[in-house]
């Protein structure tokens, strides 16, 4: 017997082209006036283990664009995935996703 585990899903695994995406909601970080681009970098890689170079891009999304999709999956782990990055400081909110 197997078990499975939720878990979200790292951007760089999802095809974001798809018709649906993993499980419909994500993980959406919001620029703020605080922090500073090298921790929010910081917070990618620790957290969701991107390399430097999408944890980077991310960060460009967030800053430039105030907000970047950061994780995607289902909802029980996108809300968990939020309170990671409140713990860690940064603005997070758990978004539907578009089909």
């Amino acid at each position: 017997m197997s078990t499975v585990t939720a878990s979200s899903a790292p951007l760089e695994d999802v095809d974001l082209g798809e018709a649906a995406v993993v499980d419909g909601w994500s993980t959406v970080v919001w620029n703020d006036p605080v922090n500073l681009m090298s921790y929010v970098t910081y917070v990618f890689r620790s957290y969701f283990g991107y390399s430097t170079q999408r944890a980077e891009h991310l960060m460009r999304q967030v800053h430039e664009d105030g907000q970047a999709t950061v994780s995607r999956g289902n909802r029980e782990q996108m809300e968990i995935d939020v309170q990671a990055m409140h713990g860690y400081g940064l603005w997070a909110t758990v978004q539907p996703g578009t089909p």
